[in-house]
């Protein structure tokens, strides 16, 4: 039966809104005056949900907490052995925010239609990732979506956490750096400026520091509108030559090969990486499908192209751990894993343990990274505060000087 969103007045003129089950529309209209309430529109939920999607950028699509604790929630249901279609509708009368309930009445009607679930996903593929999908294609064939959909669930959460903690790690020395530049800014061009004013009308020959700091801050003051514009046009320059594949290519090497972040950044894409391929594997996806299924999960193009170049050497013939070792962009101990994997039959086991302990060292070395900056940070800000306040103290020391 598909599914029908309305907007409907109740006796006392408050405008309801919400998701009914209906055959069509005028049995939609129908249902609602049963309920007392006047329908004033009711439109499909599929509509809604696939071209409302791209009209609705900041409201409609779902957020990554989101798809966890509806994919947590599905695979308990389908473990208590309730259908589908049950098990849909739980997720959309839980749902807290309309965007989620929409997609998955969407969803729902697609299936109740005679659609696969994953069928019914792949037409939402900005909210259901490629691994989302297939996994759950697997889960169908295989008879088991109860058990497949609970290992995705772990997935979702997963990843979702690690992205968070990581990005958590970064905000504060992210809020301090902000802070600073923003007092820096607000010394330079209006506190010095007043004070040192005072200085220059006295004629006397200021100190080296002090003159370098009235020029800076003339220069802050003079250009520092058109050098944030030059940054910006700089930074938007940067963004559109990303868009060319050879720019983006070069551009993402350079970021593994950078000493600090580059390690960062290939753990964290490599824990992602492992891990999707450790799922799909253990829920019976061919190895080829769940390679292009996991290149898409890799942010960083140097590495993609590795999986890509690795994926025409396994269709030859070649061992994973071999073909993913000749791109060169994968570390040794994902590859020494693997490499077990295949030789015990147990690659499947292999690959989690790998994408389970490079989340941890990636996580670990965030931290370490963050607790380091921190006082760095604070460090560096303080030592500008020092100069900026020499620099106006040294023309006054000066003074009193001369004045005994």
């Amino acid at each position: 039966m598909p599914a029908y969103r309305y907007e409907a007045s109740d006796a006392d003129g408050r405008v309801a809104r919400g998701i009914v089950d209906a055959d069509s529309p005028r049995h939609a209209r129908h249902l609602l005056r049963d309920r007392g309430l006047t329908p004033l529109d009711v439109e499909p939920v599929q509509a809604a949900g696939a071209a409302g999607a791209a009209a609705r950028p900041f409201g409609g699509r779902l957020r990554a907490a989101e798809l966890a604790l509806a994919t947590r929630q599905l695979a308990s249901l389908l473990a208590a052995r309730l259908p589908i279609e049950q098990a849909l509708g739980a997720v959309i009368e839980q749902a807290d925010r309309q965007a989620v309930r929409d997609r998955f009445a969407a969803v729902r009607s697609e299936v109740v239609g005679g659609q696969t679930l994953a069928q019914a996903l792949a037409k939402f593929p900005r909210d259901f990732p490629d691994i989302y999908r297939a996994l759950v294609a697997a889960g169908e064939q295989s008879g088991d979506l109860a058990l497949v959909m609970g290992r995705l669930a772990d997935y979702v959460e997963s990843r979702t956490a690690l992205s968070q903690r990581i990005v958590l790690a970064f905000t504060y020395p992210a809020i301090v750096t902000a802070v600073a530049s923003l007092v820096i800014v607000a010394l330079l061009t209006y506190v010095v400026p007043q004070v040192v004013s005072v200085f220059t009308q006295t004629r006397q020959e200021l100190p080296l520091l002090t003159v370098a700091l009235i020029a800076t801050s003339g220069f802050a003051r003079n250009w520092g509108l058109w050098l944030l514009a030059g940054a910006a046009a700089a930074f938007a320059a940067f963004r559109l030559a990303l868009r060319a594949p050879t720019f983006r290519l070069s551009w993402d090497r350079r970021k593994l090969a950078a000493p600090v972040l580059g390690r960062l950044i290939r753990g964290l894409n490599t824990a992602r990486f492992a891990s999707t391929l450790g799922i799909l594997t253990t829920s019976g996806v061919p190895l080829i499908r769940a390679l292009e299924a996991g290149a898409r999960t890799l942010s960083n193009q140097a590495m993609k192209s590795n999986v890509h170049d690795a994926i025409s050497r396994v269709r030859e013939g070649a061992p994973l751990s071999r073909a993913l070792k000749a791109g060169g962009q994968f570390p040794p101990m994902m590859i020494h894993m693997i490499a077990s994997g295949e030789a015990t039959g147990e690659l499947p086991a292999m690959l989690e343990r790998t994408a389970a302990t490079l989340s941890q060292e990636t996580e670990r070395r965030a931290l370490t990274l963050t607790s380091l900056l921190e006082p760095l940070l604070i460090l560096a800000m303080g030592a500008v505060v020092l100069v900026i306040v020499l620099a106006v103290m040294l023309p006054i020391i000066e003074i009193n000087q001369l004045v005994r």
